[in-house]
């Protein structure tokens, strides 16, 4: 597939202009200033933005910090995903499973179609689930576990044009149906569950190649936190246009 390069638009000054109802996506803003002008409504959504030493100023308060305790209380046990034990990483999943087996009851009790239907062209209910399939084989089954074939066929990449796997099978180009999705994501969240029953400390340190750049170091723990954040960034997602669908 051909990369197309983005128009290079940075250091630019933007004066008496109106971008009214624009839509920004997949766009680098950093550092982006905004003085003087009309914000009311504006909505930003950046799921990087919560890592850490990142800031953003609204009238100079570094709001970061607010929004992270905001979805801590929204999201019941989110504060867990920056666990570093065992005993943490272990209850940090089961407030995972918790979280999700309600979203699901509350999805599977809206009209039906709900679970398909996409808002603002986002994933449907459905191709989130499945895209966590494949985020928990890429850094649980590849990264982790360093398996030969670790992804399911019914997985969702982060591009649906992608076909290939990093392991170079193939995904699946058939759209499966619900209960196949459940079967899936149900066998990989067991997998995450007695992989963390059975992990050690010690193995937590040991190290593992990014499956998404090999040159840069990762280790068990960092790899499980990924699925952390995965899993609690696309069930707020979920749990965004399930609201917007009610």
């Amino acid at each position: 597939m051909t990369q197309i390069e983005p128009e290079p638009l940075h250091h630019r000054s933007f004066t008496n202009r109106t971008l009214r109802a624009s839509r920004f996506v997949d766009c680098d803003l950093r550092e982006v200033v905004v003085r003087g002008s009309e914000i009311a409504g504006m909505e930003l959504d950046s799921p990087w933005l919560l890592e850490g030493g990142r800031s953003l100023l609204v009238n100079g308060v570094d709001v970061v910090p607010l929004v992270d305790a905001e979805l801590n209380r929204r999201f019941p046990g989110r504060e867990l995903r920056v666990a570093d034990d065992p005993v943490g990483l272990r209850a940090a999943w089961h407030a995972l499973e918790v979280a999700w087996s309600a979203t699901l009851d509350r999805a599977n009790a809206m009209p039906p179609g709900t679970i398909d239907a996409r808002v603002d062209g986002e994933w449907s209910f459905a191709q989130t689930l499945r895209h966590l399939v494949m985020a928990t084989d890429t850094w649980l089954g590849l990264a982790i576990l360093q398996r030969e074939r670790p992804y399911h066929p019914f997985g969702l990449p982060n591009d649906e044009g992608d076909t290939a796997a990093h392991d170079g099978s193939e995904f699946s180009t058939e759209t499966p149906s619900f209960d196949q999705v459940l079967d899936a994501r149900a066998d990989r969240q067991q997998m995450v569950r007695e992989y963390l029953d059975g992990v050690s400390s010690d193995e937590l340190a040991s190290e593992r190649r990014n499956p998404h750049d090999p040159a840069y170091p990762e280790t068990v723990l960092s790899c499980l936190r990924t699925i952390l954040d995965e899993e609690w960034e696309h069930h707020r997602y979920a749990v965004r246009d399930l609201d917007a669908l009610t």
